[in-house]
């Protein structure tokens, strides 16, 4: 009996030995809660670092973007800036209205374009001036105000979009009561080649609406607004060259980027031109509707803009931004830098 009970005590001693004073687990739980407040410090550091390095890669691909943005619309300023584009775009695109239809013989009747209900003739055809006026407007808009013109100028160069809704809105009208007074609606009978004459008095839009045949004479008023859109922005960007020829601070990113966007908005309406020549040749009523498109721009841009503010007209596209002497110097600077791009290419 003495010797179990002495080894109930020894055990017991041991027990006792081996389970830890307060102090020591005060001082165990210090140390964990100093380990753990080590290692929050630790990945707050790494966030702040991460943090870092997302902004140091942001500002270098802003700064990236805003180098290429600079490059692509100096270049593209010299381009539509020079003599060579500026006086001769009408030329190019008359060639285009003549020798467009020709394509027809070569281009698939399946393609994508060959669909009257294609996207882009749904969005972007049937609002062309809806969004030539936007870009159009918004570029004059921030041109001036980074020319600091006053209102009254401000004014003057916005109200020329004014004025080419109008004459766009007129010849709509007219061409319209010229087609309804000219034309005469068929109904086709069936299983037959043979047309019947249903109502002399009835419109075009009433008459294609009832699935029935319009015959008259017609103009394009696709052709019309789409050239005459292409003429207007070639006109408004064109003193873009000038401009960063002969200004001291470079404009703002905004102003580029309305600038590129309108370039980008003229090379859609130049392929929808293309595409309307080259699927669905209409002669001569797209020539008609191309030579009033002509007709107004010349009309306006060459004729009206180039009065004096006396008789009522609109500020012509550049005025207020420079002299005449620093037009003629910066344009030559343009040609000489756009020809030594060119023979660097």
């Amino acid at each position: 009996m003495d010797t179990k009970s002495k080894e109930e005590e020894n055990t017991l001693i041991q027990k006792l030995l081996n389970v830890p004073s307060g102090g020591q687990m005060d001082m165990d739980l210090k140390t964990e809660n100093s380990s753990n407040g080590f290692s929050t410090q630790i990945n707050l550091e790494k966030l702040q670092k991460m943090a870092a390095e997302l902004i140091l890669l942001g500002r270098f691909l802003v700064r990236l973007l805003n180098a290429a943005l600079v490059f692509v619309t100096n270049l593209l300023a010299r381009m539509l800036g020079s003599k060579l584009v500026r006086g001769h775009f009408h030329l190019m695109l008359s060639a285009l209205l003549l020798f467009g239809p020709v394509l027809s013989l070569w281009v698939p009747k399946y393609s994508i374009f060959a669909n009257s209900n294609n996207y882009l003739y749904r969005k972007f055809l049937k609002s062309t001036w809806g969004w030539t006026c936007i870009f159009s407007g918004s570029f004059i808009l921030l041109l001036s105000i980074s020319a600091r013109h006053p209102r009254s100028l401000l004014l003057r160069h916005l109200s020329r979009i004014v004025v080419v809704g109008l004459l766009l809105c007129v010849c709509h009208r007219l061409l319209t009561l010229l087609e309804d007074a000219s034309g005469t609606c068929y109904e086709p009978l069936k299983g037959s080649s043979v047309q019947l004459l249903l109502h002399e008095d009835c419109t075009k839009l009433s008459c294609l609406r009832a699935n029935m045949v319009w015959r008259g004479y017609e103009v394009s008023q696709d052709v019309l607004i789409v050239c005459l859109c292409c003429l207007l922005l070639v006109e408004e960007m064109s003193v873009f060259g000038p401009y960063l020829a002969q200004t001291k601070m470079s404009p703002g990113a905004p102003l580029r980027l309305i600038f590129l966007l309108c370039v980008v908005l003229l090379s859609l309406w130049m392929f929808l031109l293309l595409c309307l020549l080259a699927h669905f040749p209409k002669f001569p009523a797209q020539h008609l509707g191309g030579a009033l498109g002509y007709l107004g721009w010349r009309g306006l841009y060459q004729g009206w803009y180039r009065l004096k503010p006396s008789w009522g007209c609109p500020a012509l596209p550049g005025e207020g931004l420079f002299t005449t002497t620093d037009i003629h110097s910066s344009l030559k600077s343009i040609n000489r830098s756009c020809f030594r791009d060119m023979t660097d290419l």
